[in-house]
């Protein structure tokens, strides 16, 4: 039972997230609410199982969803080089001049998605209002150079 949750979850989350009209902020506070409840899931029994999920899914979507609000052109034009030309494990650093925010990008991993080979496993930290936040997600790049998030989570 616990396994066709979360197989329905994943599945409902990457349905929402392909959904073309959705803003960064909207995939990330989606994609950081089902990855942080499916990590809540794996604690407690019962009623504190429940109080888990929620727990971790208001987590993820606070976090995915601020990191994802915060970003403008220019980073997310760095994010997108970082992920085109640093290699695995090679972290990218940059401090928006115009927000103060800053992040670091590192490219985990590369996958195959769906055929599409150019995809890969990624860590973000970002500094937004003096505070501390992670998401972690997976990007493909597109047939016009560009690369289009696939899921992101804490």
């Amino acid at each position: 039972m616990k396994n066709f949750f979360t197989l329905f979850t994943l599945l409902a989350a990457f349905s929402l997230v392909s959904c073309s009209n959705m803003s960064k902020q909207d995939v990330g506070t989606v994609s950081g609410g089902v990855l942080g409840g499916l990590v809540g899931s794996q604690f407690g029994k019962g009623g504190g199982q429940i109080l888990a999920i929620g727990a971790g899914a208001l987590a993820g979507a606070l976090i995915g969803g601020s990191i994802g609000k915060n970003m403008d052109d220019t980073d997310k034009m760095k994010m997108n080089q970082a992920l085109e030309t640093n290699s695995v494990g090679k972290p990218a650093y940059w401090q928006n001049t115009n927000t103060g925010n800053s992040y670091t990008v590192v490219p985990v991993k590369n996958v195959d998605i769906d055929g599409n080979q150019y995809c890969r496993e990624y860590r973000t930290t970002a500094i937004i209002a003096g505070k501390k936040q992670q998401m972690y997600g997976t990007a493909c790049r597109q047939p016009d150079g560009s690369w289009k998030m696939v899921s992101e989570g804490q």
